[in-house]
């Protein structure tokens, strides 16, 4: 049975708010450990609202639904939100391999990804996915795009041949606030580069591609 929690019963005032609330209460509840993840990420790291959150939780879970991966590549562990998500969709031998390049996030994000209930098909690493990632030998089927936005491209690049054909890549933020749109961020690092990432992928032929308006933005691809 899914746990309700708090957050399902917050009264909210303005109509963005109440939209907000009315989509989730219309989507299946994350449970108990992920609202105790988001919350204490929240309370103790200083970007928060990096990690994916309720919603785009849940849509992470039903794409591995979906697709049915077995090995899943994540760039930007973070508090290990994401990771859970994908984890909870994974089939029996399916695997989710993520890196943090930061290492000051481990001692935060190892014990909650350790006690999960997923823990299992989680394999957490500190470092460089762009460098490390290839030494694996593992093909993947599904890569969840979260890292350093100014580098976005060249995680691309270097994501694009570890997959199988017709694998998914999920790309994170790429709306990027709005800020993609807004001149007054064009010198901007982070919004360069996402710019950039876009710009590429939207002509890339050798991948299919859509943007969902979803929190950030969530690029969806599919090589061809």
């Amino acid at each position: 049975m899914a746990t309700t929690n708090p957050q399902h019963t917050t009264p909210t005032t303005s109509g963005d708010d109440a939209l907000d609330r009315y989509i989730l209460d219309h989507t299946d509840p994350e449970g108990d450990y992920l609202y105790r993840l988001y919350r204490a990420t929240n309370i103790h790291t200083l970007h928060g609202r990096m990690a994916s959150g309720h919603l785009q939780g849940r849509l992470l879970k039903m794409l591995v639904q979906m697709v049915r991966p077995k090995n899943i590549l994540e760039v930007g562990t973070f508090s290990g939100y994401s990771a859970i998500c994908m984890a909870e969709g994974l089939e029996e031998g399916g695997t989710v391999w993520t890196y943090e390049i930061n290492d000051e996030q481990e001692d935060f994000t190892r014990p909650w990804i350790e006690a999960s209930p997923v823990a299992d098909k989680i394999k957490f690493f500190i470092g460089d996915a762009n460098v490390e990632a290839p030494k694996l030998g593992v093909v993947f089927d599904m890569a969840f795009i979260d890292g350093d936005k100014r580098t976005y491209l060249q995680t691309y690049e270097n994501v694009l041949p570890l997959m199988r054909q017709g694998g998914f890549i999920l790309a994170d933020n790429t709306l990027w606030d709005g800020h993609v749109v807004d001149a007054a961020y064009d010198h901007d690092h982070q919004t360069r580069g996402i710019k950039e990432f876009n710009d590429f992928v939207a002509t890339d032929p050798r991948v299919e591609r859509v943007i969902v308006p979803l929190r950030d933005g969530l690029t969806i691809i599919r090589k061809l």
